[in-house]
């Protein structure tokens, strides 16, 4: 059986992360990396070639699934219907408010080329998603809860670094510790979205940035920020290079319900990340394989974790699923 030949556009902390992931995966092989930076400036890990994102589509029949790494704030909602005309796509599309419309643009190109368009993976969206709807389908009496943090957001940090006036920036997001324990005691009680995190950013200005503006434009955005209680701080390249360069996250899904004669029921799953990125890179060359597989059964369109079946995601026959984890 041959590998499974895989292409990244976007060659930045997830980029770097799926091409290790891809070595970590023996059916896979990292053909080429995409990037709109000079092919000659771009050094990466592997013995792949560096080409303009603007040659990709030349590579339609050498590709049979592209990641795209880029962030969800610009980039994905124009990249992932442009790569679907040529290619199967995985991306990690995690604006919760407008996937259903990213959904419906990239599946139009997905159905017309008839390529397989994985959105929205990644582990939230992505695994914490699945696991929402096992809990509330297990679990239909209940209340289900989401927490994120302490750690730092790929994509919230990248729509603050979009911000004009600021040079490096990072948010974290941190969990309400209150709302946390009364949710593991069983309480359910009633959260907003500001009851349940808070947000924190460190910002590095440029030089002349107004940061009263900037602090302003970041507490104000929609999707974002708005929602919570966000902390603006301004600090020093050097302090930001020491302290903030690391990308740890994590979470946990909670769904607090009732089985049987009113029996008190929790159900929680959880992760702890080292690295954000990597470990989301790693969520995505899964959901890739499942793409690659979905489509050489003739299925097509865009599809989410909640079209594909787990066991599409293993490098393992179903025969050795059965056998090995069942």
């Amino acid at each position: 059986m041959t590998n499974i030949r895989v292409g990244i556009v976007g060659y930045g902390n997830l980029g770097r992360g799926v091409e290790h992931a891809i070595s970590q995966n023996p059916d896979m092989e990292l053909v080429a990396v995409f990037t709109r930076r000079d092919p000659a400036t771009v050094k990466i890990a592997s013995d792949a070639k560096v080409y303009l994102i603007d040659d990709a589509e030349k590579f339609k029949n050498d590709i049979d699934v592209m990641i795209l790494c880029g962030g969800s704030a610009t980039d994905l909602p124009e990249q992932s219907p442009h790569f679907a005309q040529w290619f199967n796509i995985v991306d990690s599309f995690d604006t919760h408010a407008k996937i259903p419309q990213h959904f419906e643009a990239v599946d139009a190109a997905a159905q017309k080329s008839e390529k397989v368009a994985v959105i929205s993976s990644g582990w939230d969206p992505g695994l914490f998603s699945l696991n929402r709807v096992i809990g509330e389908a297990v679990l239909p009496v209940g209340t289900t809860y989401t927490f994120w943090g302490d750690g730092l957001s790929q994509g919230h940090s990248d729509a603050v670094r979009r911000i004009e006036g600021v040079k490096h920036a990072v948010q974290y997001t941190l969990p309400i510790k209150e709302a946390v324990e009364r949710v593991r005691n069983g309480e359910s009680p009633e959260l907003s979205t500001r009851e349940k995190h808070a947000r924190e950013c460190w910002v590095v200005l440029q030089d002349g940035a107004d940061a009263a503006k900037i602090e302003q434009e970041i507490v104000t955005m929609p999707n974002y920020f708005d929602e919570y209680n966000t902390t603006v701080n301004f600090i020093t390249e050097e302090e930001f290079t020491a302290n903030h360069t690391g990308m740890p996250h994590g979470g946990f899904v909670i769904r607090s319900g009732e089985s049987g004669a009113n029996d008190k029921q929790i159900l929680e799953f959880s992760l702890k990340l080292e690295s954000n990125p990597n470990f989301t890179s790693s969520v995505l060359v899964a959901y890739a394989r499942a793409a690659h597989r979905l489509q050489q059964a003739g299925d097509h369109g865009a599809k989410t974790v909640f079209d594909i079946p787990f066991g599409l995601l293993s490098a393992k026959s179903a025969a050795e699923l059965r056998k090995e984890l069942l």
